[in-house]
């Protein structure tokens, strides 16, 4: 039996976006793997309901998303790459009952959000598009024109990038394919963002409208527009606020969408609300639960269109919940201790989802639209895991630090044990600190690999919710107002001394890493205590007020979580800044960030290393070119590895249990999957050191 390894993220299957078809008896999916060092493939699958093998559906070329069976099932649109290399992503439709697949469009923009028409005639999506393609007519027929990064690059936005990329220019708006011609039809423009395509019926198709005044960018505004094809006119019928701008309609005008209230938002939990657009009437479905529906989870109507089903963060699991649209009584319709759900779609006869649990990464469920029942469709990793060691967590609970903030009863976190675990024998113990900070972490999900590779190494892997976290309600999440970095730290030892009195764990060999928040906290712990024996921080924010002026839309974190403004309060926020504490860090630390990451942009990182070295911190910092804020759960597969692999390197040298000098004594390279392939596979990252 081995155990899990860093490279070993290069053998895992994903199983991504789940569609059941018209009838039930099967179910589309997209299995995505590493392709090499540097991509990806991802090819969509078909597996039946009752029984037997997926299947291939499209061909290995590209990268596929977005499966979609036709109203009647007879064909799948879906988007890709295919044989596009590089270039955007384009809309195919491929007949379910064979043939060949063809490519809808070729637009400069690329494709996304598709949704059928009810007579399975045409196929709206959005597009990002510049108002220089828009005139060209690139964004209907690129006729074979590529899009330019300007130069120079002349910023005119508040928002004018986001995650890994610049907007340059682009904006994002609604279009109609017809697939009897296979002609496409814009019914957005100008200077702001359309998005959320859905039917109501063959004539009307709504969208959402970014529609802040007077700077959209600088608002959770947006409106929904009811789009009429015969007259081509579109409407306003309700201005709301919200995050992420989610919307569903049913054949008799009834829409759902997401609302966040616009008070110090990054405080507030979504909630769903559905417009009656003919009454011209607004009920509140998710009124009456204290869970915020997740950002990702797009709500969907049941087959009757009476019952609306979304996804919420619940106390250290992922619930499918499902409740009246004229009520507020909602039920879970699935819901498995420590489990993610990572995507679902709700059909007539059943709903697919896909869920992670302890024992495994991701594979395909069915169950009923009340829940009663469950089928297990797929084991998509089975022949890795039949070979692998896998230990099982252990759930803790126990009482919230003294770092102050509102009050909580308990928390919730995990310990797991090493493969070949001895509880007369001692372990060292990381810990490990999720982002968001809003953000909820279970026993599986992206951190899956992670967490097993670290226990193989022989570590006692410890992760929790502090307060901060979504999935406990609102008075959970808002605990850390106006101060992260004490609540946080106070409820990370609280569960580090709860760990540490097991016998097996030697309290004296204890590390800390996190990303994203889970690297603010890291860095804010080592600038309190000295507790930990190194520490691994990555992609954080180590400077708020830096943070808020080079992040995307994020920099309304520092407007919400501290309802302040670097102007307002610059002290304020320095003090409650790693950065403002690191010439106290005396704990070796390594810093990890991506060259593309503008959520989390490396000005800080590099602000926090530069006073750790002028303070003689053995020090680190690794940079990931062609990378962004997703390195860790859509980097390149190379990068992955490499990141863990350093991250080990990093705690194995101050470990008394690993015989390993510290990572700054050591070659370059040694340990490290990329060096001994010797390969010249993904870019190499850069270091910065020192002692």
């Amino acid at each position: 039996m081995h155990t899990i390894a860093a490279a070993d993220f290069e053998k895992l299957v994903q199983v991504e976006q789940p569609r059941v078809a018209p009838g039930g008896d099967r179910v589309a999916f997209v299995r995505r793997v590493p392709d090499d060092e540097e991509s990806y493939s991802a090819t969509v699958y078909l597996v039946p309901t009752g029984g037997g093998e997926p299947r291939r559906f499209t061909v290995e070329d590209g990268v596929d998303s977005e499966p979609r069976f036709s109203p009647s099932g007879d064909r799948l649109a879906f988007v890709s790459t295919r044989g596009a290399g590089d270039d955007p992503p384009q809309l195919w439709v491929l007949p379910t009952g064979g043939g060949e697949g063809r490519q809808v469009t070729a637009v400069t923009g690329g494709v996304s959000d598709i949704a059928w028409s009810p007579d399975g005639e045409r196929i709206a999506f959005v597009q990002q598009a510049t108002a220089t393609d828009r005139e060209a007519g690139h964004d209907i027929d690129a006729g074979g024109e590529e899009s330019t990064p300007p130069d120079p690059r002349v910023v005119d936005r508040t928002v004018y990038r986001s995650m890994q990329e610049y907007f340059d220019g682009r904006r994002s708006h609604v279009y109609v394919a017809d697939l009897a011609d296979d002609s496409v039809r814009r019914l957005t423009d100008g200077d702001t963002d359309f998005s959320a395509p859905t039917w109501s019926n063959g004539t009307t198709l709504y969208y959402t409208a970014s529609a802040g005044d007077p700077d959209p960018d600088d608002s959770l505004v947006y409106e929904i527009l009811a789009h009429d094809l015969e007259t081509d006119s579109a409407r306003t019928v309700h201005t709301t606020t919200g995050w992420g701008q989610q919307l569903t309609a049913t054949a008799d005008d009834r829409v759902a969408f997401s609302f966040t209230d616009p008070d110090q938002s990054t405080l507030r939990q979504t909630e769903l609300k559905v417009l009656d657009v003919d009454a011209d009437t607004v009920t509140h479905p998710t009124a009456g639960l204290d869970r915020t529906v997740g950002y990702d989870s797009v709500p969907q109507w049941g087959p009757a269109e009476h019952r609306l089903f979304f996804t919420t963060p619940d106390e250290g699991a992922t619930a499918l919940w499902s409740v009246p649209w004229d009520s507020s009584d909602p039920t879970r319709v699935r819901r498995r201790d420590w489990t993610s759900i990572d995507g679902a779609h709700v059909g007539e006869e059943m709903v697919a989802v896909v869920e992670s649990e302890w024992d495994h990464p991701g594979d395909l469920f069915v169950t009923t639209h009340s829940g009663t029942e469950r089928r297990r469709l797929t084991r998509i990793n089975a022949d890795y895991l039949d070979d692998r060691a896998v230990p099982k967590p252990e759930e803790l609970r126990y009482e919230p630090g003294d770092g102050g903030g509102t009050a909580a009863d308990e928390l919730q976190g995990w310990l797991l044990t090493p493969p070949a675990f001895d509880p007369d024998e001692q372990y060292p113990l990381v810990v490990e600190i999720h982002g968001g900070p809003h953000a909820m972490w279970t026993t599986s999900g992206t951190m899956w690999h992670e967490f097993q590779t670290l226990a193989a190494r022989g570590y006692v892997v410890f992760w929790s919710n502090p307060r901060g976290s979504a999935g406990y309600g609102e008075a959970f999440l808002s605990a850390i107002e106006r101060d992260w970095g004490a609540v946080t730290a106070g409820d990370v030892l609280a569960g580090v001394e709860t760990a540490t009195d097991r016998e097996y764990v030697d309290e004296n060999q204890v590390f800390v890493t996190g990303g994203s928040f889970g690297g603010f906290a890291t860095a804010w712990l080592v600038g309190q205590t000295d507790r930990f024996e190194a520490a691994v921080s990555q992609r954080g924010v180590y400077d708020l007020t830096g943070f808020y002026g080079s992040t995307d839309a994020a920099y309304r974190l520092v407007e919400g979580d501290f309802d302040t403004t670097p102007w307002e309060e610059p002290g304020f926020l320095w003090a409650q800044s790693p950065a403002g504490h690191a010439h106290e860090v005396d704990t070796p630390t390594l810093l990890i960030h991506s060259d593309d990451d503008y959520r989390t942009p490396a000005s800080t990182a590099e602000l926090y290393h530069r006073i750790l070295r002028k303070h003689d911190v053995e020090t680190r910092l690794v940079r990931y070119p062609n990378e962004g804020h997703e390195l860790s759960r859509s980097g390149q597969p190379g990068h992955i590895v490499d990141r863990i692999e350093r991250l080990t390197r990093w705690f194995d040298g101050y470990s008394e249990y690993h015989d390993a000098p510290p990572a700054l004594e050591r070659d370059p390279g040694a340990g490290l999957t990329a060096d001994q392939d010797d390969t010249g596979g993904n870019d190499e990252p850069d270091t910065a050191e020192s002692r």
